[in-house]
């Protein structure tokens, strides 16, 4: 490395839990470094749906850096087998974190990353390229120099449209104001937009089904209250997972609730319903029609995931599959047309690295729009690409990963839905037992969702991301 790259920092963009723990890792093996975040605290995205408890426990929702700056610090961990609110999360974990001296410092709120490029170099240009520091501008004008550059920005900021094309459905744009985007306060803050009214949720996921549960228990207290459940697929199955012999009984749990809604008649099931185009009526409601079966409602959430914004890298080389939108050697193990949730093996730095050295996503924005991302995968992404920055190759190999299995596999998995965080699944029972890359450990399970219940429901009761809301495997 040349002097002009060594004397700087590696930028981290993104204050949210995986960010923060690269920031962590960094900060424990001395590297200085420099987290931009666009919102005004830590956090930021998982706050948006603070009210939605995970149905992973601590244990599974604290990377092992963070967890041993904070001792050091005095801070009292939680009960680890505590399930937190995304509230908790931020409140009790991600802002001590953020505070403590070894990082405070070192964190920039409200530098908004506008574009990562090299430092007098273009994509086009070789010569010269691999000596020269990244520049990542800010909104503000602002310009920060890294030696590289760690991408936790996630994709809570990013959602993906209602179209099931991939692109808006007709009319999509001039119905924004009756449609919310995924894990709406509905019990809460939200509670009057949807009192009283028919609401269409649309989404297999983790943060539909959410959402689905809160509204049915929204429809037990106000008069006039109904919930309409549109999914592609044929079948709400994969949405009810392991149930009872899901290794998280919350998660579990949350299919076995809304597939006990959807029976009673509580929650209307529409399947095999793509939505093609959106029509707003005089009487001010609005109309999903897949071509030939329309579904009136009085309000639509959109619950069919995010995708990643590769914009701000431009021009970096970057070598992204053409489906995905992962890096290219990390498409293959987490397709979600090939893979259920228990099949996606281990994975670090040598999957996640591109072209241009130096640049590295991680979190749920590495996945690009694959859905079977955990939390848990983020922190060793973080901890593996961190421990590559040092040089130190043998522990950034070392991938190991220990999850709790779902109960259920599906062979048959659905492009549409990311998740945020949260915890592992190993479908078919068990994870097989798979050859890991050279270098790497087993992992007993991959994948996985991060949304529960809302807090007013069963305490069984949500990638983050760093950004949130999703499912596991679609």
């Amino acid at each position: 490395m040349s002097t002009q790259l060594k004397d700087l920092p590696v930028v981290v963009i993104g204050a949210g839990p995986v960010g923060l723990a690269a920031a962590a890792h960094l900060a424990g093996r001395g590297i200085p470094f420099t987290v931009l975040e666009a919102g005004d605290g830590p956090a930021a995205s998982v706050r948006r749906w603070g009210h939605v408890r995970l149905f992973s426990p601590w244990r599974y929702n604290i990377d092992s850096a963070a967890r041993r700056l904070l001792a050091d610090a005095g801070w009292v961990e939680p009960d680890p087998e505590v399930l937190p609110t995304g509230a908790q999360l931020a409140e009790e974990y991600l802002q001590p974190l953020a505070d403590l001296p070894a990082l405070k410092p070192h964190v920039r709120y409200a530098a908004h990353v506008v574009a990562v490029t090299r430092l007098g170099v273009d994509r086009l240009r070789t010569a010269g390229r691999d000596t020269a520091p990244f520049l990542v501008r800010l909104a503000d004008g602002d310009d920060v120099l890294a030696r590289a550059v760690i991408d936790a920005s996630g994709t809570w900021t990013n959602p993906n449209v209602l179209g099931a094309s991939g692109i808006p459905a007709r009319g999509e744009h001039t119905a924004t104001a009756f449609v919310d985007r995924a894990l709406p306060d509905v019990l809460g803050a939200d509670r009057d937009r949807f009192a009283g009214r028919r609401t269409l949720v649309v989404g297999a996921g983790h943060s539909a089904a959410n959402t689905l549960l809160s509204l049915a228990e929204l429809a037990e207290q106000a008069p006039g209250t109904s919930v309409v459940w549109a999914i592609r697929s044929g079948s709400p199955g994969r949405t009810y997972g392991g149930e009872a012999a899901d290794a998280l009984p919350a998660r579990g749990a949350l299919g076995t609730r809304l597939r006990e809604h959807v029976e009673a008649g509580t929650v209307e099931l529409v399947t095999g319903f793509s939505i093609q185009s959106l029509t707003v009526t005089d009487g001010n409601q609005v109309v999903a029609s897949d071509g030939t079966r329309p579904v009136t409602a009085d309000r639509i959430v959109s619950a069919t995931g995010f995708r990643p914004d590769h914009t701000v890298t431009g021009e970096l080389r970057l070598d992204l599959d053409p489906i995905l939108g992962s890096t290219r050697a990390l498409a293959p193990l987490i397709d979600p047309n090939e893979h259920s949730c228990g099949t996606v093996p281990p994975h670090g730095v040598d999957e996640l690295a591109h072209p241009e050295p130096g640049y590295y996503a991680v979190g749920v924005k590495s996945y690009g729009r694959a859905p079977t991302f955990l939390l848990a995968t983020g922190y060793e992404q973080a901890r593996s690409v961190v421990a590559a920055l040092d040089g130190d190759w043998d522990a950034a190999r070392d991938v190991q990963l220990d999850l709790p299995e779902t109960g259920v596999c599906n062979s048959n998995p659905i492009i549409g839905e990311t998740t945020i965080a949260g915890t592992g699944d190993g479908c078919c029972g068990p994870a097989p037992q798979q050859a890991a890359p050279a270098g790497r450990g087993l992992a007993t399970g991959i994948a996985g969702g991060l949304l529960s219940t809302p807090l007013a429901s069963l305490p069984v009761v949500n990638s983050g991301g760093e950004q949130s809301g999703g499912t596991c495997c679609g």
